[in-house]
Order: C-alpha cells, then structure tokens, then sequence
C-alpha cells in the first residue's frame, strides 16, 4: 500500500484551512447557545422600584426554607453558639407545644409590608360574599391546592388581603405538614404568620378555644397538587372527610373558598395517571406524607426559566357559610349530607365567577376523586 506523500504546499493548504476553520468557531456563537438565548425572555433593564420589590418579596418566601436551613447551619458553625442552640433544639422539640395550639400568632408580623409587596405581585386579593359574625368557630374550605398554595398563603397568613378588615373578629389560622415545624428558624417564622399544625390535634385545640376561632384547610393536599395546571380545576374533594368530620364535632361553620388563578401561576410537566412519573409522586408521598411536582415558571431575570411563581392574578372568593349543629360523634351520613352542601355551595362560587376571573379555563370544574 502506498504511503500519502505530504509537501510543503499541501502543509500550507492544511495550516491555511485549520485557521479558517477557528476563524469560524470565534466568530459564530454554538447554535444551542444562541437558540437557548432567544428563548429565554429576559427582564428589561428599567424596571419599577416596585415591581423589583415585588419579585423580591415572592423569591424570598419561596426560598423562605433553604434559606432558615442555611441559617441554622450557619450558627451551628459557631462555637460559642452551642449550648445556646442545644437548649433550643431541645425546646423545640420537646417543650414547645405551639404548632399544635396556635397560640403565636403575631398582627405585627403578619401586617408587614413585605406581605403587601407579596400580594401586589400577582395581585392576590380577597372577595367577600357575606359577613361572618364572630360569635362562632369556622372552617374555611380552600380550593384548589395549586402548586404551592400561595393565594392561601396571602389570604389567610397575611394582612395583605385585608382579612381582619373584611372579617373583624375572626383569628385565622391557615394549616400546613407537621414536618414544616421540624425546621429551626421555620417553625418561628409560619407560627408568627398564625400558621399551624394540619394534625387533628391541632385543629380540635384550635377550634375549643371557642367564638371567633378559624382554621383554613387547603383541603385537597398534595394529591390535587398533582393536577395543577392552568386553565383548570380538578379537585380532590370527594373522598376528604376528615375536616367535615372537625367542623360538626366542634360545631364550627364550614365556609368553602374557591381561589380563581391559583392553578395559573406555575406550569407542570406531563404527568398523567398510568405515567412513571406519576407513579414515582405517588409512592413519594406514600412514603413522606408529600409530593414533588416537578413544576416549572419564571426566573428572577426572566420571565419564562425558573420557579418563581408567574404574575397572574389570583382572587379568592370566600363563600357563603354553612351552619353546622355541633355533635360529638356525627354519623357517616350525616358527614356525608353536610359534604354534599358544601361541594353545592362551592359549584355554585364557580358557576357565578368564572366567566369574570376564569376566562381563559381549559374546561369546566370537576371533582375528581
């Protein structure tokens, strides 16, 4: 076999090629770069001071977590603290009853402006259908659970809305995971806000304090957060029968909310019933009692990359009361014909909002389990 023979000019046409070659590659940018790159829609410069604030007070709450575990590390690396966080730790998790009793809610705290700036971003905001007087015990009802929650979060754990003003008299607490009080720094911050445990004790301790007494259940859970996309309101509602149950023992109205936008603010990868995915969630919260949806909206640079809740408004509508005779051991029958007023009561919120703060819906209100 004969051997390529290599002279001096088919040396230059090679070196003269190998330059025109990285010419190239330094002066067109990768096409994944540049396709990644008008993708994303970034922030524009000039932007108000109180939108910017605004932003920032949504990417403060939704890193709230990592941001008090970071903390709490952070201390634990000082040494002189020690003892100090010793005590505390062991306060927290074997003195410390408030989680359960609601007993830290602080108007201050909750007034905050932060809060406001927290609300405006969206705008969340509260409709008030009738009064509620304060000579009685209540359960809000809250649908649907969303992403995260956050409409419930501004309404019920916040000022921001106006709560107090719209309903004098009526202490608010909105209930989460007892596993969200097992974080140092945390626990503090949402027992100020007035949120508490979702346990049954919790809710019993809350409600026997008597007249003006609320909880705000988010009632459909991790599962419905499965569902959440926008455009749409499928509720887990069906078979929840457990804060029915709490409302009749302690003779505490039901008041269902129905939060229009609460679906909107986050979009979801497909995850469909007979997925892997879906298959993975669920056995997720088999297991931890939660779920990760794997969930997707904006950046605090852009407006399409991130998960930043996006701007769109959400309203939430709180409904007209249903009267509940109290007993201590009601039947399933009697659960169930209550559960069957309230799922009346919360249609006919949607039936009479939707067409003026859900007009881009994909489909109509369904109860799917």
């Amino acid at each position: 076999m004969e051997g390529r023979v290599f002279n001096s000019s088919s040396r230059i046409f090679s070196a003269s090629a190998l330059r025109e070659k990285l010419t190239d590659l330094t002066t067109s940018p990768l096409r994944p770069v540049v396709a990644l790159h008008a993708s994303i829609d970034f922030v524009p410069t000039k932007i108000p001071r109180k939108r910017r604030l605004q932003t920032l007070a949504v990417a403060v709450w939704s890193t709230m977590l990592i941001i008090c575990i970071s903390l709490f590390l952070y201390l634990c690396s000082i040494p002189p603290l020690w003892p100090f966080i010793a005590v505390y730790l062991v306060w927290m998790s074997w003195i410390d009853k408030s989680p359960v009793y609601g007993t830290r809610l602080s108007p201050w705290f909750r007034s905050l402006k932060i809060w406001r700036y927290f609300a405006e971003y969206y705008p969340a905001s509260l409709l008030k259908e009738c009064d509620l007087p304060p000579d009685r015990p209540y359960v809000f009802g809250y649908h649907p659970h969303g992403i995260i929650g956050m409409g419930a979060i501004a309404t019920f754990a916040t000022e921001a809305t106006g709560f107090s003003t719209a309903f004098p008299g009526i202490r608010p607490h909105l209930l989460t995971l007892t596993n969200n009080f097992d974080v140092p720094v945390y626990r503090e911050i949402l027992m100020a806000l007035g949120i508490s445990s979702v346990s049954k004790r919790s809710c019993s301790n809350i409600l026997k304090r008597g007249p003006g007494e609320a909880i705000a259940i988010v009632v459909g859970g991790a599962a419905e957060s499965l569902s959440a996309r926008p455009g749409t309101a499928d509720l887990t509602l069906r078979r929840r029968l457990g804060f029915i149950k709490v409302a009749i023992q302690h003779g505490a109205d039901l008041v269902p909310v129905f939060s229009f936008g609460e679906n909107d603010i986050y979009q979801q990868m497909p995850n469909e019933k007979g997925t892997t995915i879906y298959a993975l969630q669920k056995r997720f919260q088999k297991m931890f009692g939660f779920t990760l949806p794997l969930f997707h909206g904006r950046g605090l640079m852009n407006y399409n990359l991130g998960l930043l809740p996006y701007r769109r408004r959400i309203v939430s509508v709180i409904g007209r009361p249903i009267r509940i005779r109290k007993c201590e051991k009601p039947s399933l029958e009697e659960v169930t014909r209550v559960q069957t007023k309230y799922i009346e009561e919360l249609t006919r919120i949607w039936n009479t909002y939707k067409d003026e703060f859900a007009k881009t819906r994909k489909r109509e209100l369904s109860i799917i389990d």
